[in-house]
Formats: structure tokens, sequence, C-alpha cells
């Protein structure tokens, strides 16, 4: 992991292998952001460069220089965050976020890279800390062979440096990080390295000395649980289902808030088999899971005084002799009854547990998140995730959320109409029908229960089947694979209820 430090140092005292410059779009060529603490003779040197480079400052525009006079670094890079929403105002932290993380992400093997915040508050410093740490990630597995590692060592350069605020929020930007790369690891593992069981004990191990607890159901406790969306989803596979139930319960704690992950190992499509081009990807479509197990402990290191209960739903869905078929019926957690028409639809199984299972401690309220249809890819694309929710203020919330964070989120409607196609002749609900997203919404809300108020306990269903993984080029941090993304959600969902 990257170490990460910060200093009042300028710019051009640190020295390293890089120093990182913030650069924002005019309407002629790339200008030097606010706050970049530069002599005159160094300006003047790099604006001549940037103007003959004919640099423009726009976002993911990275442009390496040398022999920058008046700066210690060796090295001297500028990234562009684009246009700035205002004359003279600040830059979005997300701008600054994506920008850092553009320069870190191309610095691996280096050992020790300045950066300087473009601007002089905590809240700048803290958005370059993120982006610096979320953009310095290098494959970790044992499949991918030596490399160059990310950047060993970087420190934010901020007049911020001393204030207070800024150490919580270094800290808190140290957690997103960690959190970040272990849940990219852990999509980035092979898949017959990484299945139910090793998942559980990767999981487990994790969790020693971080205030964590974690259990671990097998078959036989999954049996005895009648946990039937695991074992229907797992019976095709040699590798068997598992449930990883962590739990953090701090002593201040008021509020509780339950997580559940989607976690299947890899995704063949079972009898309703994908084609191939289909099948290229499915090792991430455990990254729900992942997200979670990784927020959970980055809660946990924030010491945030709200109980967290996760649940990570976990199996291998392929087309063994033991698979399930459609027309086959399912008999749930809960006891709900569901009729098996698409076994490609195996997300909404595991989850369907997991929501039966987290609604029995009546928690405040419930997040699941999911690579669950390739319908909210089709509306929405690879960089943004679609979700919805039974509670207005819980929607609205998410949004604001997300926003901040800097994951996009689209709402979507849990349309009236749309639940009568759920029914079927010989079960409870019918488990797939037409308007993908919608229709697992409301699956899933089936298996949300009521609270200690007797109403439906707030829940929100969050679906990164775009954005948990990228299969195209990096851009700003976000690497080549696994992303790590809805963690910051997840983290800053469990701050709001503190």
């Amino acid at each position: 992991m990257t170490k990460l430090t910060v200093s009042n140092r300028t710019g051009a005292e640190v020295k390293g292998d890089a120093l990182v410059l913030v650069s924002v779009q005019t309407e002629e060529c790339a200008a030097l952001a606010p706050g970049h603490g530069l002599g005159k003779e160094t300006v003047a040197h790099l604006e001549s460069a940037l103007s003959t480079l004919k640099a423009r400052g726009k976002s993911d525009e990275v442009i390496k220089l040398v022999s920058v006079p008046g700066v210690a670094a060796a090295l001297v890079v500028v990234t562009g965050a684009g246009k700035v929403v205002e004359q003279g105002a600040s830059l979005q932290a997300e701008a600054i976020r994506r920008a850092v993380g553009s320069a870190t992400r191309q610095l691996g093997g280096l050992a020790k890279v300045a950066v300087v915040a473009p601007g002089e508050s905590v809240a700048e410093a803290a958005a370059t800390a993120e982006g610096a740490l979320l953009g310095a990630y290098a494959i970790a597995t044992a499949a991918a062979g030596p490399n160059s590692g990310p950047v060993k060592s970087i420190t934010v350069v901020t007049p911020a440096a001393q204030d207070k605020d800024l150490r919580t929020a270094v800290k808190r930007a140290i957690a997103l990080g960690q959190a970040t790369a272990y849940a990219r690891d852990l999509v980035n593992q092979a898949p017959n390295e990484l299945f139910p069981e090793t998942f559980a004990a990767l999981v487990k191990a994790r969790a020693a000395g971080s205030g964590v607890k974690v259990s671990i159901l097998d078959e036989a406790g999954l049996t005895k649980g009648a946990f039937g969306g695991h074992l229907t989803v797992g019976s095709g596979s040699a590798r068997g289902p598992r449930l990883v139930t962590l739990h953090y319960s701090p002593a201040k704690a008021t509020k509780h808030v339950a997580f559940v992950g989607k976690g299947i190992t890899f995704d063949s499509g079972g009898l309703t088999i994908k084609p191939k081009a289909g099948m290229a990807t499915m090792k991430c479509d455990m990254a729900g899971a992942a997200a979670v197990a990784s927020a959970v402990f980055a809660i946990a290191e924030l010491g945030l005084p709200v109980e967290i209960t996760a649940h990570l739903c976990l199996a291998e869905n392929m087309p063994g002799s033991s698979a399930c078929r459609p027309g086959d019926v399912v008999t749930m957690r809960g006891g709900k009854t569901v009729e098996l028409n698409n076994t490609d639809a195996e997300g909404r199984m595991v989850l369907a547990d997991g929501l039966a299972l987290a609604s029995e401690k009546k928690p405040d309220l419930i997040i699941d998140i999911a690579t669950l249809t390739g319908a909210a890819v089709m509306a929405l694309g690879n960089r943004t995730a679609a979700f919805m929710s039974n509670d207005d203020d819980l929607r609205m919330a998410v949004k604001d959320i997300a926003d901040e964070a800097g994951e996009p989120f689209w709402p979507f409607p849990l349309l009236e109409d749309i639940r009568p196609t759920l029914d079927s002749s010989v079960a409870d609900l019918l488990q797939s029908g037409p308007v993908g997203v919608i229709y697992a919404g409301w699956f899933l809300a089936e298996f949300v229960g009521n609270g200690k108020n007797g109403m439906p306990i707030p829940w929100a269903h969050l679906d990164i089947a775009g954005p948990a993984f990228n299969d195209e080029g990096p851009w700003g941090y976000t690497p080549k694979q696994g992303t790590g993304f809805g963690i910051r959600t997840l983290v800053g969902i469990a701050e709001s209820q503190t």
C-alpha cells in the first residue's frame, strides 16, 4: 500500500522523483491551478512548455516535463482537471480526485512523489489525497506476474497541512484507499483461485485484529438455515456456496445498518448459459460482495459509531450435473417460493436470501449492492450505476452521498405496473421478467421485511453492473479490471447514520 503524508513546504522545495501539479482548461491552453506556490521562473517555463505542447488541461491529460528550473524534483507532471465550473471558483472534489489519480496511476514504480493540492483548503487537500491513493494501484495477484508496482510514497503539499481537520480527512483517505485496493485485488483474482470457500477464508483472515467479527455458513449451515437461493445457485458447481456475515458493533452505536453483497465468484449463466463473450469478464460478478467487505473494514478502521451487519452471498453459477433448471421451484430463506425461468438471473436469488436474513435483525436500513443486470449497463453505460429504493428520503440521501463521493448513480423508479409481472402460477414469485432493472428491484423488495415500527425497512438496491469492472482503457484514478466502485458510497451511508 502506498504511504501517504502531508507537508506545508512548497512544491518547489519537496524532493522526490516527481512533482505533480494540477492544471485547468482554458480557451487558449492549459493553465496551472491556483495554489501551486511556484516561483516566477518556474511558472514561466511551465506555461511556455504547456503552450508549445498544445496542452489544454482537459480531464485525463497528463504532461510529463524534465529539467524544470526552480524545483527539486527531477520530473514535473502536469495533470488536467478540466474546466472550472465558474470563473474564480474552486475545482470540484471529483475533478481533483480524477486529475491527481490519473497522474499517480501513470507513475507506478517511482519511490517518492509530491502532489501539490490545487488550492489552500482542507477540502481540496482531502480530495488530492483520495485521488492520489485511488490512482496509485497496481494489480497484486499471483496471475499478474511481475509488475512495476504502485508509487511507494506520496506527499500532499498544502498550506492546510497542520489543520486537525486535514488529519481526520487524511485518515479517511487512507482507509478508503486501502479498502478500494482490497476490493480491486479480490475482483482481479482468477476465478479458479477465488471461489466461495477461498473468498470466505480471505475475508476471515483480513478481519483479524480489525474489530470485525466474521462467521461463515457452509453447505451444511446453509441447508440448516433454509437458504434456498444459495443452495440452488451453487448446485451446479463442485465448489459449494458460502454465506459470510461480518459484524461491527462499537459501544456508542445508536443506529444499525445492514449491507448485503452479491458474490457470484464466476457466472457461466448455469443451464441458461452465457455466450462466450458474455463470460469473458464474469470473474467480476462478486464485486458487490467485495465492495461490502471492503467498506466494513474501512468503517471499522475509521471507528464510526454505527453498528454494521453485512452479508456476503457467495456462490459459483455453473452448469454441472446437479444444476438447477428453468421450471424448478425454490423455497427461499423466510419461506417464500420462486419459480425459476432463467438460471442466469442467479444474483437476485442469493441476494434474496441475504435480504431476508438481514431483515430478521430489523436494522434501521438495508443496502444491497450487486453487479445485477445487463439492463443497467444498456441504460446507463459502463460508468454510471443504477439504484432504487422503497423510501423517498433514503433515495435522495443515497444520491447526495454518491455525488459527494464521486460515484455516479442514477435513480430508477419502482413502477407499480411492473409488479404484477412477478406473479407466478406455481410459486409466490417468478424469478425473471421484462424491464430488467425495475423487475429485479421489485423481486428484491419482496424479501425486505418490516422494521421495529411495523413498516418496511428503508432499503436501497445499488446495481453496479457497469462501473464495477473496467475492461477498456484506464482513465482518471480508474485502472483496468476491478474498480472498487461503490465502497465510498457505502462508507458515506454509514457516516450519515452517526
